[in-house]
């Protein structure tokens, strides 16, 4: 009896260890042996999608293995960032993160905790920039937010509740009392449509999407809501400057992982992308658009992921951003 009662509870806890640890996947000895897939959980097109592609060619590179991107957007980049939450933390899926994988579970619910995504590496940014309708009475951000004081302020677009330009919009209205009503769209896309066409008065977009329009005459540029001018467009002067120091707002592109991959895979991977966006002709082709490439090590991430949750979070909490059920 005491035998098999011995048996049975060595059987017993092994199939305990395996059940409280269902996502761990051993890395092969040869890692990397097959394909690495890299989710984009935004739609084909925008910054985030082609830093993440720069990234997939730059970790290929590195490590002498295909990279497949897929993109799976929906849901303010939920959809995307689930599915590779959930993933086998076998180095093979990675998640180009942005804003919204720091923010989103503050302001919606998601099915996944922040921990189970760590961070590898930063990719680049897109400075985010305020556009004005072309023909618009004010000049710089400093005029806009004078003009929303009087009357019944001004109208500002979004790309949905915790978009890039709604914590523009949060900061400007609690830190700097600019009067604004709100007006959120489905899309970037849309918003900035929005403007040009005078429905509104201005938003804030990545400079990768602005700056061609800007550059062509259908919209006025007010701001780089950055704490560097974009290099790009360097006569357009930072919020910073303009007396906004809280305004620092990009849209990034970062690499994550699923929580427990090994950190050998993750320092490869992260020399990889560091190496591909410290490559001049990576350099030139994103400064030419507007994005600024970024790398740099692990720790580095780490901290400013650290960062941006705390500064993002105060917004958050300042403006009751919340997206109901």
């Amino acid at each position: 009896m005491n035998i098999t009662r011995r048996r049975f509870n060595t059987a017993a806890f092994g199939l305990a260890s395996i059940a409280v640890a269902p996502k761990i996947a051993f890395a092969d000895d040869k890692w990397p042996s097959k394909p690495i897939r890299i989710v984009v959980p935004f739609a084909p097109g925008g910054a985030n999608d082609l830093l993440g592609r720069a990234a997939a060619e730059g970790i290929a590179k590195s490590l002498g293995v295909s990279v497949i991107v897929e993109n799976k957007p929906g849901a303010g980049a939920v959809i995307g960032t689930d599915y590779v939450a959930r993933a086998d933390a076998d180095g093979y899926t990675f998640l180009i993160s942005a804003a919204g994988v720091i923010s989103n579970s503050m302001i919606r619910k998601v099915h996944y905790k922040d921990s189970d995504l760590v961070p590898v590496a930063m990719v680049g940014l897109a400075p985010s920039v305020v556009v004005a309708p072309a023909n618009s009475p004010y000049n710089n951000l400093k005029e806009f937010v004078e003009g929303s004081k009087t009357g019944h302020g001004l109208h500002f677009s979004t790309a949905g509740t915790g978009s890039t330009p709604h914590f523009v919009e949060g900061i400007l209205t609690t830190n700097y009392g600019a009067k604004l009503d709100l007006v959120p769209y489905k899309s970037g896309g849309e918003s900035v449509s929005a403007v040009i066409g005078g429905q509104v008065d201005a938003t804030s977009e990545a400079s990768i999407v602005v700056l061609p329009m800007v550059k062509g005459g259908k919209l006025k540029a007010l701001a780089c809501t950055w704490s560097e001018r974009i290099k790009a467009y360097p006569e357009l002067s930072t919020a910073a400057e303009q007396g906004f120091p809280d305004i620092k707002i990009a849209h990034w592109a970062g690499l994550h992982a699923p929580k427990g991959v090994p950190d050998a895979i993750l320092d490869r991977v992260a020399a990889g992308v560091d190496a591909a966006m410290k490559d001049p002709a990576n350099v030139k082709r994103f400064t030419d658009q507007g994005i600024e490439p970024v790398g740099g090590t692990r720790a580095d991430f780490i901290k400013f992921c650290d960062e941006e949750r705390a500064r993002l979070g105060a917004v958050v909490k300042a403006t009751g951003m919340h997206q109901d059920d």
